[in-house]
């Protein structure tokens, strides 16, 4: 029998870790928040919170040691990974130490999907300076996408459409990346139908469940709005579990996993995958009876998970900045909230810069369009 309240530690607090602290405090538990800097989103609803370098080992461990956390939920890609594998033997670590540091870097997941697991994935190669991007560029053939191995929310990659491009995305991606390596991914272009993420639970009892897909659309990588249900063939649907169950199993631990897929017509290629509750998973705080936030603490915490609904038509558009701001204050979000079943979730990021992702709108419908044009006016209606 669990017995509460679990002490848990976040490794990141970003927006997805708030929601995370939310679903924790709500089912009793004692949350300590960690991030680089102060007052992140997740430490103004937690118990405790500590800034520090969680690329620095011997801070993380100290930090660790101090809270005498019953759980660790990593939240963010860069992390001194190496101490959640020293210390996994005496705190339960989510999924676990090993899902944490194969998908923290993309060529660590994508050599286990495509060369351990051969499951289908867009063409990819990997340099480590100019010149094995030139050659390898043209291996594989323009349009062409160039990503950092490690980094988050689309930060550092670029579509490039000629040779001629190459060196300034090299640049943008190693600036970008998160951590201190020179790798790269050179990642085949595919011209898709459908982008879509699954959301798979892994739990104690060993069953594994899926939320219904959720379609996404995204810019320089980074998503900007989301809809539920995705509409898929049944065979494509059954194609895209067994591949994120394939993946997840190989993986590991419990709790929720985002692992994207590219749909055409009527093949399913694996795309990415991230070991937490997913930004596109952010419609789900209104299309679904358990958000993603509060299926992830059910399956860590060994809580029953009897049914996952999800309402007919849902969306998500995100509330961007558009310049830089210190000091930041809202108007409008009257005016998004006049629409029936329609809600705004402000992040509560005190500093914004250009296209910093700061809220997101969601909101139901009778249909999808009609979903998705009530999120978009809600977000239009945030003015920072």
């Amino acid at each position: 029998m669990n017995v509460f309240p679990k002490k848990i530690m976040l490794l990141g607090s970003g927006e997805l870790g708030k929601e995370v602290a939310i679903a924790a405090k709500r089912l009793g538990c004692f949350v300590i928040a960690c991030d680089r800097y102060e007052n992140a989103p997740a430490m103004q609803v937690s118990d405790k919170s500590a800034v520090l370098d969680m690329n620095n080992a011997k801070e993380l461990k100290q930090v660790i040691s101090d809270s005498k956390p019953d759980i660790i939920i990593p939240e963010i890609e860069a992390l001194a990974v190496d101490i959640l594998d020293e210390i996994e033997e005496n705190i339960q670590v989510i999924p676990n130490a090993r899902a944490t540091a194969i998908t923290m870097n993309r060529d660590k997941i994508r050599d286990l999907s495509s060369n351990e697991l051969n499951i289908r994935t867009a063409k990819f190669s990997y340099a480590m300076n100019k010149s094995e991007l030139n050659s390898k560029a043209e291996a594989i053939g323009y349009p062409l996408l160039i990503k950092p191995v490690m980094s988050s929310s689309g930060k550092g990659q670029s579509l490039v459409n000629k040779r001629e491009d190459l060196d300034e995305a090299w640049t943008l991606a190693i600036e970008k990346s998160r951590g201190k390596s020179n790798k790269i991914i050179i990642e085949e272009f595919i011209e898709f139908d459908l982008e879509i993420t699954l959301l798979t639970i892994r739990q104690s009892n060993g069953k594994t469940l899926f939320c219904s897909p959720i379609g996404h659309e995204q810019k320089n990588g980074d998503y900007q709005c989301s809809w539920q249900p995705a509409e898929l063939k049944e065979s494509v649907l059954m194609k895209a579990q067994e591949i994120a169950r394939s993946v997840t199993d190989n993986l590991g631990g419990l709790g929720l996993f985002g692992v994207e897929f590219f749909i055409k017509g009527e093949d399913v290629i694996f795309s990415e995958l991230s070991p937490r509750p997913h930004d596109t998973g952010l419609v789900t705080l209104i299309s679904q009876n358990l958000n993603e936030f509060e299926l992830h603490l059910r399956a860590i915490l060994g809580i029953p998970i009897p049914e996952i609904v999800c309402d007919d038509a849902s969306a998500s558009r995100v509330i961007l900045a558009t310049r830089n701001h210190i000091d930041v204050s809202y108007s409008g979000i009257e005016d998004a909230l006049s629409q029936s079943n329609t809600n705004v979730f402000i992040f509560g990021k005190s500093t914004s810069t250009e296209g910093r992702r700061m809220g997101v709108a969601v909101a139901k419908a009778k249909t999808i369009q009609e979903a998705r044009i009530k999120a978009d006016k809600a977000a239009q209606s945030i003015k920072l």
